[in-house]
């Protein structure tokens, strides 16, 4: 079947990042000079304005910042088999802010500071996407 969706295209900025999703690695940057975590990826550090940058593996880790749930889905034909499902900005734990979906959770069982962790939803042969679910009690 082929996935029929809207997908990311990788730009210069982003190659690195899909790489890593693809081989199940959630990669973000970190500023050389100051150590800044930064998702999305960039050119330059919003911090001090350096250029030198390095992909580094994050943990994975994350926890609820803020998320909808989406009821009614737009374009109808693509996510209408999906409804309702949870759109959340999740916090991972370097730092930086990531917008994704919650999965393995029901709607109403969100909270903001919830932990997740990464999982990756195999789209297409180029592209996996990161997506959190709620960390089971006694697991990390």
């Amino acid at each position: 079947m082929t996935y029929a969706k809207p997908l990311p295209v990788p730009d210069p900025d982003s190659a690195h990042f899909w790489a890593g999703c693809r081989s199940h690695r959630l990669l973000i940057q970190r500023c050389r000079a100051c150590g800044t975590h930064r998702f999305p990826a960039g050119p330059v550090c919003a911090q001090c304005r350096s250029r030198e940058a390095d992909w580094i593996e994050a943990s994975g880790k994350a926890t609820v910042f803020s998320w909808i749930v989406v009821r009614h889905p737009v374009p109808r034909d693509l996510y209408q088999d999906e409804v309702p499902y949870i759109v959340a900005l999740v916090t991972l734990e370097e730092g930086p802010r990531m917008a994704t979906n919650i999965v393995d959770c029901a709607p109403e069982a969100v909270a903001a500071g919830m932990p997740l962790s990464v999982v990756f939803h195999h789209a297409t042969a180029d592209i996996s996407l990161p997506r959190f679910r709620p960390v089971q009690p006694g697991t990390h």
